[in-house]
């Protein structure tokens, strides 16, 4: 995507749909998107798993039970094409999740039965780890359903290829062998249905990686193609992979340490050419003395250390803009502590008491020669206690010509949203959300999707209940 033009800045409109009630502690929730003109959510409630439509106004339409649904569900996954759904749950049975899949029409009916695509045990403390993930194609035309392990020095994949329709058309069992220790991170799958999995080494007490590579799986295939980014003697963390089906490349961007246990020093940026065979082109970008000035006073020696990347922009003429967010977790003992910033939502008091901490977001533009254009910092101090940092972070929002993120700020009697514009050439506005309406819930911004070029939904809870918050930008 380009960012060319500046976003209106104030937002169009805030509507709510109508409050439901839901424990905060147990039950579920998802936005799912746009099908058949309507905007659909998910809610589990009590083990009654249903979706919601809705207009344009936030008017419930319709409510569908999926009783088809196990009674105890693990995890859920939906994709929402103009004229269907399909729905992608484990199921807690006895001592196995499974995984099944599920067609439903554009008004939430199933269609044909659910496919079982695996199980396994869980063990004797019960579902306690991933069992089953997902990759699904920028055209959604390919969905995959794996499992990746790792073990010691391998790391162990089995996939299921499915169609638009919930066909398997391929299966396959790859094993990728490193000389030390290895894990895997991001998977992702491209409109060939290629597989790129992320793999790693690491050293250190911080756990960098000391080598890093992009595995490739053909449709179908049972090798895997490891493909090493060079990182020349350094260490790479909080690296980030995306995929760009229209120029067919895969892009990495990430930051890098010349110590396996220092700060870090610059930022890492590679590419591959999906259809190529040779290594992945990659390039070291150090992080010069103004950027490191702007990240302010209270950042002092390592500024950057607790950076995370979020997103990765690729614009039309080759640069790219990385996204990325402080974000750190603090364990204390023997502390008696408060209940974080949502009293009503923490969980217990123990005398281990976690502190989530999601702080700055910057922003880093570089051009098609890999020259920083510009640096930007939205400025936010997020902290809260045994709560997950669940109504921390942000949600983001693209028009194809502006950036916008939405976040709660925490530093008044009552959280307030926040929502900062981001421009082309590095320009960023901040200013108070008006989200009026529905006696002022309490949203949750990253667990928002962007459902239309300019529309974003974010779940929101008030007291036991819980709704959804439209925003037309």
């Amino acid at each position: 995507m380009v960012l060319c033009a500046a976003l209106a800045a104030q937002a169009q409109d805030v509507l709510y749909s109508e409050y439901e009630k839901f424990d905060t502690r147990n039950d579920a929730y998802s936005v799912i998107g746009m099908c058949g003109g309507r905007l659909y959510t998910y809610t589990n409630q009590g083990g009654n798993a249903m979706l919601n439509a809705y207009d344009d106004s936030m008017n419930k339409l319709a409510t569908v039970l999926l009783d088809f649904f196990p009674a105890r569900i693990y995890e859920t996954r939906f994709v929402a094409y103009p004229d269907k759904i399909i729905a992608l749950y484990q199921g807690l049975e006895g001592n196995k999740v499974i995984q099944y899949a599920a067609l439903l029409d554009e008004k939430g009916r199933l269609k044909g039965r659910p496919i079982e695509l695996g199980s396994e045990k869980t063990g004797i403390f019960g579902a306690t780890q991933s069992y089953f993930s997902s990759a699904v194609s920028e055209n959604k035309k390919w969905i995959l359903v794996y499992t990746a392990e790792d073990d010691g020095s391998e790391v162990k994949f089995e996939g299921k290829w499915l169609d638009d329709q919930l066909v398997i058309q391929k299966r396959s069992k790859a094993t990728f062998k490193a000389d030390n220790r290895v894990e895997h991170g991001e998977v992702h799958t491209s409109n060939d249905g290629t597989v790129y999995m992320a793999a790693y080494t690491t050293v250190g007490a911080q756990d960098y990686a000391d080598q890093y590579w992009i595995l490739t799986l053909p449709l179908g295939g049972n090798k895997f193609d490891p493909k090493e980014l060079m990182l020349h003697d350094l260490y790479a963390a909080g690296g980030y992979m995306k995929l760009d089906n229209t120029n067919g490349k895969v892009y990495f961007g990430g930051f890098y340490s010349a110590k396996k246990n220092g700060g870090y020093d610059g930022v890492v940026f590679s590419t591959l050419d999906m259809m190529g065979d040779g290594a992945p082109k990659g390039k070291l970008l150090p992080f010069d003395e103004k950027l490191v000035n702007a990240a302010g006073s209270r950042r002092k020696g390592h500024p950057f250390d607790n950076f995370q990347v979020r997103q990765l922009i690729v614009k039309n003429d080759g640069g790219f803009v990385l996204i990325s967010e402080e974000e750190y977790v603090i364990t204390r003992n023997n502390f008696t502590p408060g209940f974080g910033y949502y009293s009503a939502y923490s969980p217990y008091m123990t005398n281990t008491v976690r502190e989530y901490h999601f702080d700055d977001i910057m922003s880093l533009s570089y051009n098609a020669d890999a020259a920083l254009q510009w640096h930007a910092f939205i400025r936010k101090d997020q902290y809260s206690q045994e709560d997950g940092g669940v109504f921390s972070s942000y949600a983001l929002l693209n028009t194809g010509g502006t950036l916008a993120f939405l976040f709660n700020d925490y530093n008044a009697r009552r959280s307030t949203i926040q929502l900062a514009t981001l421009t082309a050439d590095g320009q960023t506005n901040v200013r108070g959300f008006a989200a009026e309406g529905n006696d002022y819930p309490d949203w949750l911004p990253k667990s928002g999707k962007q459902v239309a070029a300019r529309t974003l939904v974010v779940p929101c809870f008030h007291k036991k209940q819980i709704c959804f918050a439209r925003v037309e930008f």
